[in-house]
């Protein structure tokens, strides 16, 4: 075999999640779990994973560079986070305490905190304050895990603020070994110092912006929200129309409060409608029959106080479940994704085999990304690793065993013991 190889392992464990449908209830039993295993990788893929003795064997007299573990390892494959604003200005702690104090989110944003608050100092910040603190944070989910990593826009809510945010997500990624994954949002709220309507502002970013971002290649995703004090289905419609005429993917910010997001994200086609925590069983039934992602956003149910995701019922309903953490400095401002999916799973009553699949293919089915996701031939050896004997570990203790070894392209990006 030509091209440059390495051997990992021994594994007491490699969860491999191949053999698992995009939609629907999984059981534990259903996982594929290899025991004694290593990895064998080739340029930057998954070449094969079998008994470590056997792949040693064949290839120890070969140019094959062996990564020998000591102890116990559990190797899951990278974690994908499909939704997460981490590039932004300023913090929003004044308004976590006041919703500990009883104020709504909606009555916050009202009085002049919420998104506008992060909006006012985000554009206060340069580009690459921006991008310094975006990589900053993605270096946190990299340390837990997530080798993949959605990042939005929206915090700019102007054509020109809109391309910095842009701008300062592929600085980023261009710093960083993890995969930022760019979508625009700029629909995320009317700005308040836009002088028309809703309707207005929407067509000024799909005549202007759109064509920016096609011409400079900054994201191929659309993202709106659809709620009462953002946008409503009826206003998005034509802006998601421009966009899906444009080639982009569409993906939304759906039901967190009230319902008819989904209904859009259905009736465009969106990879995902994300949130989900006010649908009901109508809504639940209508995703199950589509191809859209329900995502579930548990990090901003834990910043909000709020109802999870029905993630249960979604699966029942032959729904096809991600799960993200939402990571941003309002609603949610953990980002742990690992915490916050095992928290999902004992409220809702996940499987582990539903958790994990939520945080790896079928997150990178959100992301339309059929390369990752998966420990198999000719995916992406993007691998988390865990020094434990049992995968059931991971979860049990909700987020406190934190991965010892992270590889991305088949290198190893983060070593525990010697950061």
């Amino acid at each position: 075999m030509a091209g440059t190889k390495k051997l990992i392992g021994p594994f007491r464990q490699v969860v491999s999640m191949t053999g698992l449908s995009l939609k629907g209830a999984i059981s534990d039993t259903e996982l594929t779990v290899i025991s004694d295993a290593g990895i064998l990788i080739t340029d930057g893929n998954v070449n094969a994973i079998g008994k470590f003795s056997r792949l040693l064997n064949n290839f120890k007299e070969t140019d094959t560079e062996i990564v020998h573990l000591e102890g116990d390892h559990v190797c899951l494959p990278g974690l994908v986070d499909a939704h997460t604003h981490i590039c932004y200005g300023g913090s929003r702690a004044k308004d976590y305490a006041l919703r500990n104090s009883g104020k709504t989110y909606l009555e916050i944003a009202k009085a002049g905190g919420g998104i506008w608050d992060t909006v006012t100092q985000t554009r206060k910040a340069t580009k690459d304050k921006l991008a310094e603190h975006t990589v900053n944070l993605a270096k946190r989910h990299l340390k837990n895990g997530t080798t993949t990593l959605e990042v939005k826009s929206g915090y700019g809510l102007s054509i020109d603020e809109e391309l910095k945010m842009l701008y300062a997500i592929k600085e980023a990624n261009e710093i960083l070994p993890v995969d930022l994954i760019p979508t625009c949002l700029a629909a995320h709220m009317l700005p308040k110092d836009y002088k028309g309507s809703e309707e207005d502002y929407l067509a000024e970013i799909g005549n202007l912006l759109f064509p920016k971002l096609r011409e400079e290649d900054l994201t191929h995703r659309i993202d709106a929200f659809i709620e009462e004090n953002a946008f409503s289905a009826e206003q998005i419609g034509p802006y998601f129309k421009k966009a899906r005429e444009m080639g982009f993917d569409i993906t939304v910010h759906a039901d967190q409060f009230s319902t008819g997001g989904s209904k859009v994200a259905i009736q465009f086609d969106a990879l995902s409608a994300d949130h989900l925590e006010a649908s009901t069983q109508k809504e639940i039934g209508l995703l199950a029959k589509s191809n859209v992602i329900a995502t579930a956003l548990p990090g901003a149910s834990l910043g909000l106080g709020c109802n999870f995701t029905p993630a249960r019922k979604i699966l029942d309903a032959g729904g096809a479940l991600a799960i993200a953490s939402d990571h941003n400095p309002g609603s949610a401002p953990m980002g742990d994704l690992l915490t916050q999916a095992a928290l999902l799973g004992a409220f809702e009553k996940l499987s582990h085999a539903e958790v994990l699949a939520g945080i790896t293919f079928r997150a990178a089915a959100a992301l339309n990304l059929s390369d990752r996701g998966l420990l198999a031939k000719g995916y992406l050896a993007d691998l988390v690793i865990f020094r434990t004997s049992d995968y059931s570990e991971i979860l049990y203790h909700q987020g406190n065993l934190k991965p010892c070894m992270v590889w991305k392209n088949g290198e190893l990006i983060f070593d525990r013991q010697k950061d």
